[in-house]
Parts: C-alpha cells; structure tokens; sequence
C-alpha cells in the first residue's frame, strides 16, 4: 500500500466527502494504523494537505470510504498573495503567484511533456466564502496559465468549462471518471486554505460506481434498514481494521459491514437473530468474494441474539467491532420530541446489554464502532440516546480520534480535539446516525 521514499516530504491534498469531520476522522485512523508518519497542515472544511515521509500509493483511495480526490501537491503559495491577487485584484500578485508556477515547474509536474494536444480540468476548493464571488475567475486564471504553458511547448491545449448553474468550478468524481482524466494527468487542484492555497496534480478519485455495485449489484439487498456501503468503510477504517484483524457485527444484518471488512482482508464475524438475513449475509459474502477475487478470505455468520454474545463468540477473541444495531420504527413524518425520546428509551435495553457481552469479547485495547439513533423532531430539535455513561460504567474509554500531535498548526483544530462522535444525517432523514468509537 506505501513504500518508502527518500527523506524529503512528499505533501498530499486530500478532498473530503461532505461530512468532512467523518472524513477527517477516518484518514487519520487509516493511517495511523498503518504505522505511517503524517502531519496535517493545510486544513479546511473541504480538504486537507497531508505530508508524508512515505509515498501513498494512489490505489489507497479504494480502501477510503470518506475521500472524493486525492493530489499530489507540487507547488505551495501563501494564501495572502491569492487574497491580494482576486479579493483586492492586485496585478502584482497575479504576477507573483504565475512567477511561483514557473519557479515550481508546475507544468512540467502535473502534465505530462511533450504533448501534441491536450484537454485539462482545473477544481477549485477553498474554505472562506469570500473566494466564491471570484472563483470562476480564479479557475479561468490557472486555466490560462497551464494553457499558455502548453501552447509555449508546442501542444494544442484547452481547459474544460463548466455549466452557468453549478456553483463552484469543480469537476466531479463521476466526470473525472468518465472523461479518463486521471489516466491523462490532467486535473489540477487549487486548493486555498487559511495560511497556504497548493496547486495539486490529480492521482486518485472516488469510484462510486464500486459501492453501487456492492449495494444494489449484490444478490440480496434489504433497502430500508441497510446501512450505505461507503458509511460502512468509512467505520471499518474507524475501527483500526487491518489486514489479519479479526472484525465482528452482531447486528449484521445482510452483511454491509462484513463486506467492506473483508475488502480490507480481515477475518470477519457475523451474527443476526433474524434466519434470513444470516442466510442473506451469507450469499452477500460469497458473491462479493468471487466478485473480487477474495479466495483465502474467510468468515462466519452466526445465527444469535446479540445479549448473549459471549455464548456465541470467544470471549477476548475478537479485535474490532463495527456495527449497527436496531435505529428504531421507520418514521412517515417527523415525530414530537416526546415520541422521539419513547423510541430511545424503547432502546436503550438493547444496547446495554449488547455493551457488556461486546466488552467480554473484544480482545483488550479492541475498538468498536457503533451507530445510535439520532432522530430530527417536528420542532426541529433532535433525540440522540447519549451512551457515554453507560460505556464507560462497563469499561470502555470514549475514543477522540482527533489528537494535537497530528497537526502542523494546532490553531487549525479548534474544537477537533474534543469531538467524540459524529453526526450523519440527511436534511430530508427523519432518523439519523450517531458513530461512535469506544475502546475496551
């Protein structure tokens, strides 16, 4: 996945889903437990620029759940110049970020030389909404400038434009996709942080053509009460699965979970009280297996009730637990917070009794990730079952995936550090989810 390189940095940008703290959380996680020395600089509620004693392989994208791009950054600017050049449209620092270019060899860095014709994209992101009045001028004026480079060298060039109605010049995963833009090298990032804004060369880019065919391309699909397979990587990875490592969900389901953990070659654990959906997660399984070529995976699927775990599964057997369990009735409207909270009471005996069998099970300094429900009222407020107490009664230590050691500037994290769930709910869901990350 990463080999060494030389001990000059290499720095990453990297594009964040839209629940870019979930995102956030999940590269750190994946990272650190593949022993892999990182600092986060560059840092916005869309990207962020990780540099790396290590070269990152851009197949890692496939193992992420959380990342819509990742580029190779090849030339940094301070993001004041940007601010002079485009806010205050001074001509001094248009000229001084183009100098920066050159002095870099940006071009030479990003496309590939020498070329007879080219078509390239340039994505714009950036935390401050004081850029959005002139990103399009901004997207036009590095377009120009990689397009007047190319035409210097003798090669056809142009950049691609954008439709009048959408409403930042940035491409798409799906359009990066299916225009080959990455196999051409030819997606430059501009991304504009608080301190630096980096031009970045485009190696790696969501497919979610993947996860549609692990969802609705699988045999057996349970729509309503599935969780989404991108979510479920997204805590996989939150759970410090690795290679070897042994995962289990009680609350399998059809297995969603044990897909995306077998996709990260662990051994993976699966029970259910319900016949159908151990015999659903079963076929899921083998499918995924032949689909993938996954030959020496291996798995289990127990039929059982998640109270009495431990009658079912070793106890101190297991390394990771990751799971969903029961989120409540499906809602047709939006409940009073008075019903809200009768669904998490109604609860709550289900997950405490599921805590004391998962912390008997879970090997010592195991992770588990786990969904409640979080539940928008009619008022618009909202109904979270708020597990702490109970987790830590049992044993467990409230994980905060977020620590100062990893940041270049500790005044970019705010109130990262104390984050220890995280919400991911719709603005049209009426039941959310709430994930957390306990360990034993």
């Amino acid at each position: 996945m990463m080999k060494m390189s030389s001990p000059a940095q290499s720095v990453y940008v990297f594009i964040l889903g839209k629940n870019w703290k979930l995102s956030l959380a999940e590269l750190v996680s994946f990272l650190e437990v593949r022993r892999c020395e990182f600092r986060i600089g560059n840092l916005s509620k869309s990207f962020a620029a990780v540099s790396s004693q290590e070269d990152l392989d851009p197949s890692l994208i496939d193992d992420l759940g959380g990342t819509i791009k990742i580029g190779k950054v090849v030339s940094s600017i301070p993001a004041k110049t940007v601010e002079d050049a485009f806010l205050r449209r001074n001509k001094q620092a248009q000229t001084e970020i183009k100098a920066n270019f050159s002095k870099d060899r940006a071009t030479e860095k990003i496309l590939r030389l020498p070329l007879e014709k080219c078509v390239f994209g340039v994505s714009l992101y950036f935390e401050s909404p004081r850029f959005l009045r002139c990103s399009r001028e901004m997207q036009r004026f590095v377009g120009s400038y990689f397009k007047e480079e190319l035409i210097a060298e003798g090669a056809k060039a142009k950049f691609m434009g954008f439709p009048r109605n959408r409403r930042l010049p940035q491409l798409t995963h799906v359009e990066v996709l299916k225009k080959g833009l990455i196999e051409k090298s030819a997606e430059i990032l501009f991304c504009i942080g608080r301190e630096q804004a980096t031009i970045a060369r485009t190696i790696a880019v969501h497919n979610p053509f993947e996860f549609q065919k692990r969802d609705v391309g699988r045999p057996v699909q349970r729509k309503i009460f599935s969780i989404p397979p991108r979510l479920a990587k997204i805590m996989v990875n939150l759970s410090l699965c690795a290679p070897g490592k042994v995962l289990l969900d009680p609350f399998c389901g059809v297995g969603t979970i044990l897909q995306e953990a077998m996709l990260a070659k662990a051994q993976v654990a699966g029970m259910d009280m319900n016949p159908w959906c151990v015999k659903a997660s079963c076929t899921n399984l083998e499918w995924l297996k032949k689909e993938y070529g996954l030959k020496d995976a291996k798995y289990r699927v127990l039929l059982g009730d998640s109270s009495h775990l431990s009658s079912k599964i070793d106890e101190k057997s297991v390394d990771c637990i990751v799971t969903e369990p029961d989120l409540g009735p499906p809602l047709r409207h939006f409940p009073t917070e008075h019903y809200a909270r009768g669904i998490v009471d109604k609860l709550k005996p289900l997950y405490y009794a599921f805590f004391e069998e998962a912390y008997k099970v879970l090997m010592g300094k195991g992770r588990m990730v786990l969904v409640t429900p979080y539940i928008k009222t009619r008022s618009g407020s909202f109904v979270s079952m708020g597990i702490d107490e109970k987790a830590v009664t049992v044993g467990f230590r409230i994980i905060r995936p977020f620590e100062r050691k990893n940041f270049e500037d500790t005044s970019l994290i705010g109130d990262l550090t104390e984050t220890s769930s995280f919400i991911d709910i719709g603005e049209r869901h009426k039941v959310g989810r709430e994930i957390h990350i306990l360990r034993k």
